[in-house]
């Protein structure tokens, strides 16, 4: 890098980071998972599936549909309470991505908002008596504690 001449500007590392972990998790066998602050600008996800804040969600392949993790974005289709669901968030509101089997992956410092958050005009009635917790996760079980590290 020389001194003096123009400097780069870099993108996100975020949605990079998030794109292979995941598929690092799925190829060792693993069930990813995403920790999301539910209170971040542009998360859409049923209010019902929100606790304390977060929501757990389960992205296996094998629980979601059309899963996409873009600059700006992360989508995908799964059930919730037995219901299609489309959800969506921004990368920076992803606080971790683990193997839900032994808490492998990473958790990432929490962003900066710079609006109030709302929640999605998802369908917010409660799921049925539903044995699953919703979008097939875990319930808050994403904060395990010694495998994640916090990348800034």
């Amino acid at each position: 890098m020389s001194k003096g001449g123009p400097s780069l500007l870099m993108k996100s590392q975020r949605p990079y980071m998030l794109r292979a972990l995941y598929e690092w998790i799925v190829d060792s066998g693993g069930t990813p998972h995403l920790l999301v602050d539910a209170n971040f600008p542009g998360v859409l996800v049923p209010p019902f599936a929100v606790r304390d804040g977060r929501v757990v969600l389960n992205v296996a392949p094998r629980a979601v549909r059309d899963f996409d993790i873009g600059e700006d974005h992360v989508c995908f289709e799964c059930r919730f309470g037995g219901r299609s669901t489309a959800v969506e968030l921004p990368p920076d509101a992803v606080l971790a991505i683990y193997a839900q089997e032994n808490g492998a992956g990473m958790a990432f410092e929490a962003t900066q908002r710079s609006a109030p958050a709302t929640l999605s005009s998802v369908d917010t009635d409660k799921p049925d008596d539903d044995p699953d917790p919703p979008g097939g996760t875990s319930g808050s079980g994403g904060e395990r504690g010694g495998h994640l590290k916090v990348v800034k």
